[in-house]
């Protein structure tokens, strides 16, 4: 494979970075990183693209148990007979909780500006990231519930629900942008499972620009500007990713 071509080079890093690679392709990567520095660098690239989406993940402290299990692995005075499969679990449940959270706010990035697709496809057909405005919203207990997000002179929000919600009967789940200053405004309806879209009434950079927070409340009816919200169910980060 010819590696000295940029493009190719910045499509393995994407695929490297977002873990879309099989084992295989990805340890032959690693060692091709390790002699070129051209793929060093793009894959440093594609990690400084993604860092806002790291930053926005709530934080989860470990528990002793997982202090102990890496204890055990690295062979430190904790080494003890392996524990059962249930204690294992425990130990990767903050990993996999911060891991999810990322892997899913880079899956809102899947889209092109009126759909949502893989973001193995989207990496493959077009090489680049869109830039895109993107929010994960978490519940009371820190756990990923809604992915929003936007190309940036875009105007269709794609949302998609990694954790169902219990609405009541007519009742609506309400997004709603949280400027820097002033107040609260909608920015559209989101459903309680699955995925959707709708159209904002401007463009994305327009409306979030100066939106650094995103909060979705349970509501009698849609939004309408003015209106002030419902206790927020869900808060969540928004990031500029470009």
């Amino acid at each position: 494979m010819n590696y000295d071509r940029p493009e190719l080079l910045d499509r393995l890093a994407a695929e490297y970075v977002f873990g879309t690679m099989s084992v295989r392709v990805r340890r032959r990567f690693q060692a091709v990183q390790r002699t070129l520095p051209a793929a060093r660098q793009a894959v440093q690239v594609w990690e400084q693209r993604l860092t806002p989406l790291a930053r926005s993940v709530p934080p989860e402290q470990p528990s002793a148990a997982a202090w102990e299990a890496i204890d055990r692995r690295t062979g430190g005075q904790a080494s003890r007979p392996v524990a059962p499969a249930s204690a294992w679990l425990a130990w990767l449940k903050p990993a996999l909780g911060v891991a999810f959270g990322v892997v899913a706010t880079l899956g809102l990035v899947r889209l092109y500006p009126t759909a949502v697709v893989p973001v193995d496809e989207i990496v493959q057909q077009r090489g680049t990231l869109p830039a895109s405005y993107v929010g994960l919203l978490t519940d009371a207990a820190n756990n990923p519930v809604v992915l929003a997000s936007s190309t940036r002179y875009g105007r269709i929000m794609s949302i998609k629900i990694l954790r169902k919600v219990d609405v009541p009967p007519g009742k609506v789940l309400q997004l709603w942008a949280l400027p820097k200053e002033g107040a609260a405004f909608p920015l559209g309806v989101v459903p309680a499972e699955g995925q959707s879209s709708f159209r904002m009434a401007e463009s994305s950079e327009k409306l979030l620009s100066s939106v650094p927070r995103l909060a979705v409340s349970v509501e009698d009816a849609p939004a309408r500007a003015g209106t002030a919200p419902a206790p927020y169910l869900l808060t969540g980060n928004c990031v500029k990713l470009w």
